[in-house]
């Protein structure tokens, strides 16, 4: 901004002054980012509305008209916003040295109701939010117990105890073991014929030779 520091002040306090007074003035875009913070303190001072304050911007701004604007008016017409009382615009380079300028002015506009839609909104995805995690421990939940469930009964069915004949069962085992001594015996006699099948007419030729022979050492023994 230039100057000393009295120099600084001293024109911040006129600039602040003429904000109170007109609503909106132009200068530099430094100067109207120096004096925001500067003119918003002042108007929170306007909002508290006691004697301390008023006395505190009387220190500052020393005409007592505009101070009187700026609590009777100006202050009551921000007791709903908790702060952004001015606004910038650009405009653009000044002619001659090129120095960017901006208007700064006072927000004469009502606090729309779209924040309490917004905190009402980021309340209900909270609470999705933190719904969803429960949501999923009971679904996890009820998994692990129909695993336990199911587990319980592949144990019932595997145990001892579930293999219990019952008596139509052992009547069922006991005609198996006779048709199995039935099917031995008959294996049995089937060997023994296909044995003597086997031997043919050699083996009969062979047992009329012995009794040949048989007959007449029987005939020579006697007297």
């Amino acid at each position: 901004m230039g100057g000393s520091p009295a120099h600084q002040r001293h024109m911040l306090s006129n600039l602040a002054a003429a904000l109170f007074e007109h609503g909106k003035i132009t200068t530099t875009e430094a100067r109207a980012r120096r004096l925001r913070p500067y003119a918003e303190k002042l108007i929170t001072f306007a909002k508290r509305g006691d004697m301390h304050a008023r006395r505190q911007v009387l220190t500052v701004v020393p005409d007592k008209g505009i101070v009187h604007n700026l609590f009777t008016e100006i202050g009551p017409s921000f007791a709903d916003r908790p702060g952004g009382y001015t606004r910038i615009t650009k405009l653009g380079p000044r002619k001659g040295d090129a120095a960017p300028m901006a208007v700064i002015e006072l927000i004469r506009e009502e606090v729309s109701a779209a924040r309490p839609r917004r905190r009402t909104r980021r309340a209900g995805v909270a609470q999705a939010t933190a719904a969803a995690p429960a949501a999923e421990e009971t679904a996890e939940d009820a998994g692990v117990a129909d695993v336990d469930d199911s587990e319980a009964e592949t144990f019932a069915a595997e145990s001892p105890e579930a293999e219990v004949e019952t008596p139509e069962a052992e009547a069922e085992d006991a005609e198996d073991d006779e048709d199995e001594g039935d099917e031995a015996a008959d294996e049995s006699d089937e060997a023994e014929v296909t044995d003597e099948a086997d031997e043919g007419p050699e083996a009969a030729a062979d047992d009329a030779d012995d009794d040949k022979a048989s007959s007449l050492s029987l005939t020579a023994s006697k007297p």
